[in-house]
Formats: C-alpha cells, sequence, structure tokens
C-alpha cells in the first residue's frame, strides 16, 4: 500500500537514547539438525505429562472469558514446595514470585530495586542479559571482570561494592557462559559486602541466579540455604531447563515476602495467564518424571568435558571449564566465529558467546553429542 503522507518515508521514529541503534536480544535460530546453542534440555516432556498439561490447559480454557489469578498462590505454593523437595529449604507461598520466563522477573527485579541514579553490578563473562535489564531500567551498569579460570576474586569484588555502592549485585551459580558454580562461602561474601552498602540506608541486594541449579554437581549447594539468615538475598530460578519447559516461559524468584512485595507493586495486571499458570502447575506435578532425564545429562556433560580435554587444537590440548549446568564452554580458537561457521556446515550450531576465542555447547542426546564430536575433530584437524 503506497502512502499519501509526503513525508511519510522521511521521518524517524523518537527512539529513546540508550536503544537507539541496538539490535535485539537472542541466540542464532537455524534449521540445522543439532540445536546445540540455547542450553535447551533436548528431551521432551513424555506423553503422560503432556496429556495432563492438556487436560488442565482445557481446564483453563473454559474460564478464558475472566482474568487469571493475579496473584497465583496456588502456582507459588507449588514452586515452593519443589524448592523444599529439591534444596530442603522451607519456604512459604508468599516467599515465590513467578513471572514469564526468569527473564521477567529480572526485569521486575530493576523495576522495583534500580532504575535512575541507582547502579546494578554483574562479574563477567555472565549472562549478556543483565546489561540489557538495566539499559531497559534506565540503571547504570558496571562490570566486574573474572579470574582467567572465571572464579570471582573476591578481595577486588568487595572493594568495588564498597567504591560503587551497587544497588543490585547479580551473581550466577552455575554462571552462563562458564558453567562455574559459587561455594556457599563465596556468595556469604558478596553479601556480606553488600550489607555494608546504604542505598537510601538499605543494603544492597544480591541476586543468585541458579537457572541451571538443578544440573549441579552433588556437593554443590544453593543459595536458597541463605535465605534465611540473608534477608538482601534473592534467589532466581527457571523452568525452561532442567524441567525441558522452555516453551511454557515460567520463571520464579524465592526471597523475603518485603522482597516479593515490591515485585508486585511493578508486575503488569495479570501477567501471568491462565494458562501460563495451568502449565506450570501441571508440569510440577511431574517433577520427579520430567527430572529424570537430568541425571543422564549430569554423565553426557561430565564425559563430555572429559573428551573435550583430549582435543587439541594447534598441538595445544583445548581449554575446557568445570561445568555445573547442562552446557561446556571450551576454547580458546584463533578465529571461534571460522569454527562456528565450520561446525555449522556439519549442521552442529553452537554459541559464540563470553569472551574471544570461545565456544558454548549445550548437553544433547547422545545422538547429538556423536555428531558434535565428529564434526570438532573433522575441523581441528583441518
Amino acid at each position: 500500500m503506497t502512502s499519501t503522507n509526503p513525508h511519510a518515508q522521511s521521518v524517524g521514529l523518537p527512539v529513546r537514547q540508550g536503544i537507539r541503534g541496538q539490535s535485539p536480544y537472542g541466540a542464532p535460530q537455524l534449521d540445522v539438525p543439532y540445536l546445540l546453542n540455547t542450553n535447551e534440555n533436548p528431551y521432551a516432556p513424555p506423553p503422560e505429562v503432556v496429556a495432563s498439561i492438556v487436560h488442565e490447559v482445557t481446564q483453563a480454557a473454559t474460564g478464558l472469558n475472566r482474568y487469571p489469578d493475579r496473584d497465583f498462590l496456588d502456582l507459588r505454593t507449588d514452586l515452593a514446595d519443589f524448592l523444599a523437595h529439591e534444596s530442603n529449604v522451607t519456604l512459604a507461598a508468599e516467599n515465590i514470585w513467578a513471572a514469564n520466563g526468569s527473564n521477567e522477573v529480572m526485569s521486575h527485579i530493576l523495576q522495583a530495586f534500580g532504575g535512575p541514579g541507582r547502579t546494578a553490578l554483574g562479574f563477567t563473562p555472565t549472562y549478556a542479559m543483565y546489561s540489557e535489564y538495566a539499559r531497559n531500567t534506565l540503571t547504570q551498569w558496571a562490570e566486574v571482570q573474572r579470574n582467567d579460570d572465571f572464579t570471582l576474586d573476591l578481595e577486588h569484588a568487595t572493594a568495588t561494592i564498597e567504591e560503587l555502592q551497587p544497588a543490585v549485585i547479580f551473581l550466577t551459580s552455575p554462571n552462563n557462559p562458564t558453567g562455574t558454580a559459587l561455594t556457599l562461602a563465596e556468595i556469604k561474601t558478596i553479601a556480606d559486602a553488600a550489607l555494608r552498602v546504604s542505598i537510601d540506608g538499605a543494603p544492597a541486594l544480591v541476586i543468585v541466579d541458579e537457572a541451571y541449579a538443578e544440573f549441579r554437581r552433588a556437593g554443590t549447594p544453593s543459595a536458597l540455604e541463605l535465605l534465611a539468615t540473608y534477608p538482601n538475598v534473592a534467589v532466581t530460578r527457571t523452568m525452561s531447563k532442567a524441567f525441558a519447559l522452555a516453551g511454557g516461559r515460567l520463571g520464579y524468584l524465592a526471597a523475603s515476602r518485603e522482597f516479593v512485595d515490591a515485585l508486585r507493586v511493578v508486575r503488569l495486571p495479570y501477567h501471568l495467564s491462565s494458562v501460563t499458570q495451568a502449565v506450570a502447575r501441571a508440569a510440577l506435578a511431574h517433577s520427579n518424571v520430567l527430572l529424570g532425564k537430568v541425571d543422564q545429562i549430569r554423565q553426557e556433560r561430565d564425559e563430555l568435558v572429559r573428551w573435550l580435554r583430549e582435543q587439541s587444537y594447534q598441538n595445544k590440548s583445548l581449554i575446557v571449564s568445570d561445568s555445573d549446568a547442562n552446557f561446556v564452554f571450551f576454547g580458546k580458537f584463533d578465529d571461534r566465529h571460522a569454527l562456528w561457521s565450520a561446525l555449522l556446515s556439519h549442521g552442529v550450531l553452537v554459541r559464540e558467546s563470553g569472551p574471544e576465542g570461545w565456544l558454548r555447547v549445550t548437553v544433547g542426546t547422545p545422538e547429538e553429542m556423536t555428531a558434535f564430536k565428529s564434526a570438532l575433530v573433522k575441523e581441528l584437524s583441518q
């Protein structure tokens, strides 16, 4: 359709400063046989879980002329029950918040506790979206570089917290893209430093992002254990990964009731649809079944780490980060994009993430891992 407005082609849009010229975040979505770039669970929900979801969604559909339960206490109770079973930490429904993926939970956090004149702090390399949450809420973003082995320099971290006085501090355990987990002692050190910050008379908040927590190795703790003694700590989780529910879009948070109540102020009305709540509750009712593949993914991950460390590039062994997640970070390559493209030519899609020279591969099915290994060996031998 041709516009009759003579200025239609010449007038721009008043895009605000800060996002002008920016591109939307997102991993490549390509139609290839082996999708190993977005840390999805490679195993689809089994038929009995699908049937349960269909039943619950059908029930919800009969009431779609009405708004959903705005405070979704039944879902929050189910999430609290799951955490009690998974991490042996008892929480009330009022200690839980949920949204459309942990991305929306993070946005709620910075809407409530960030904003102009406030700073959010992260430890890079880490999840790239944190800086975008900050940008979108007009929160200043600051970074502390991790050590070469991707651990935290705690002395430098605490000094930076004292200097910058951030309102919100993001810790990621297991970290994305490196897969490395934090100890409770490390988290406590950051939480203690945050308590010495004064933001309008209140301490800084420490957000421990545990999106991949269900994949952690035996003995690796959850920061949920700190909630009772550190009221400035919150823990975020997701059902996208271990629950094989990436398409369901349900993320959640555990924190003090006061913290959750602040998020309730900034959330949009009825932000969780009746369908989303029904899907999540049905999945939680089958958590043992859905998490049944977690041990297998852990075993595949540990085998992949071992195998990668046996490979070489330019006569040097590959460097492989220890992983408590469902992905593995490996390098270093002179031209990682060239290797990424070469793997793609074999139908294997991995992720260019983190510092130059590194790639991240999601742990897939045995068939997918065989395809990845075969393609990588062929390309490294070129």
